[in-house]
């Protein structure tokens, strides 16, 4: 509660979510056993990567988006049928369902026999014969059409686990968010996460499982103005109780992570509120038109910034951009040449 007031009311908050959605999603991938480095994910979210992007840097990039979804829309988008169908990366397959025509009835038309003509009679019952089985081919031209295309020919079974089951397991845990209404809001989205990990409900995204007890959170009214970065807080929580085989450990480990991630958040704050003071104080006599601020605002929504990240947000020439991070007091983090960065001190 405390982090979420000063997000709300501080000249840093817009700065502080941004921050904390980039850390959440490193976090998240640590979580998961994957590593990326902070300075690729500024990089390729600017579109300016400095190589071939990796496919841990693609989810990374991926939970970035997701949270900044999740930020613009309604707080309970998230948990219902489309946004749970989005968040999953289902929306592409659902747009492309097949849509296949219904049997067309065979008209058949019969010429009345008569007494006097038997080969009329006769081919009569042949017309009859031939109409029944051009509407049985139809009919079966149309089923096969409707059958499972084999695995190498469907993409979705190239990318999903047809034994999965993952819409029972999600159906499942829907169940489970109904019923922990009644518990105190925390607790109910650490029930949430629990069972979404335990039970692995996403075959590809079980970094979902916090996005979505987050955005449970903020649903509560727990965090109305920020999304908790909740796997920088289960970083902090060493791996034995997150994975623990008692289910009442990993409850205590997950509520010991919302802690520590608001902790986290908090020594954040304080932290780009002395950066700010300290930058703005090289505002002063700058002309009305000086970019500096500008500038400042970027440092301090951004982990690290480059000359070509400033250079593009600013809308100045690469040396321009050189120009003004010379005039504040920034850290160099990277000192590889041309892909040089800096960040606050």
């Amino acid at each position: 509660m405390r982090l979420d007031e000063r997000a709300a009311r501080s000249a840093v908050g817009s700065g502080l979510r941004e921050r904390l959605h980039y850390a959440d999603a490193i976090a998240s991938l640590w979580v998961d056993g994957e590593l990326v480095h902070m300075e690729d994910l500024v990089f390729h979210d600017a579109r300016m990567d400095t190589r071939t992007p990796t496919h841990e840097l693609t989810i990374a990039h991926l939970i970035l988006r997701s949270r900044r979804e999740l930020v613009q829309r309604e707080p309970s988008w998230a948990f219902s049928d489309l946004g749970l169908q989005r968040l999953r990366g289902r929306d592409h397959w659902l747009s492309q369902e097949m849509t296949l025509p219904m049997p067309q009835a065979t008209s058949v038309h019969e010429e009345p026999a008569t007494e006097g003509s038997v080969d009329d009679a006769f081919q009569a019952e042949l017309d009859r014969f031939d109409a029944v089985l051009k509407r049985s081919e139809t009919v079966l031209d149309d089923v096969g059409k409707m059958r499972v295309r084999p695995r190498a020919e469907d993409p979705q079974a190239v990318v999903y686990d047809p034994d999965w089951n993952e819409e029972a397991r999600l159906a499942e845990w829907q169940t489970l968010l109904g019923d922990v209404q009644a518990l105190p809001p925390v607790l109910a989205a650490a029930c949430l996460l629990d069972a979404w990990q335990s039970q692995e409900v996403s075959e590809h995204s079980p970094w979902l499982g916090r996005l979505l007890a987050a955005a449970y959170l903020q649903k509560a009214g727990v965090a109305q103005f920020h999304l908790p970065a909740l796997s920088v807080g289960l970083r902090a929580v060493p791996r034995e109780q997150r994975q623990s085989p008692n289910r009442t450990q990993r409850l205590l480990a997950i509520l010991e992570a919302f802690e520590k991630g608001a902790q986290l958040g908090l020594k954040e704050h304080d932290r780009l509120i002395l950066a700010r003071g300290n930058l703005e104080r090289r505002t002063i006599g700058k002309r009305g038109s000086s970019k500096l601020p500008d500038l400042i605002d970027l440092v301090l929504s951004r982990p690290l910034v480059s000359a070509g990240l400033v250079a593009k947000y600013l809308e100045v020439t690469p040396q321009g951009a050189l120009g003004l991070i010379r005039q504040l007091p920034l850290r160099e983090l990277t000192g590889r040449g041309r892909y040089r960065a800096w960040g606050i001190l």
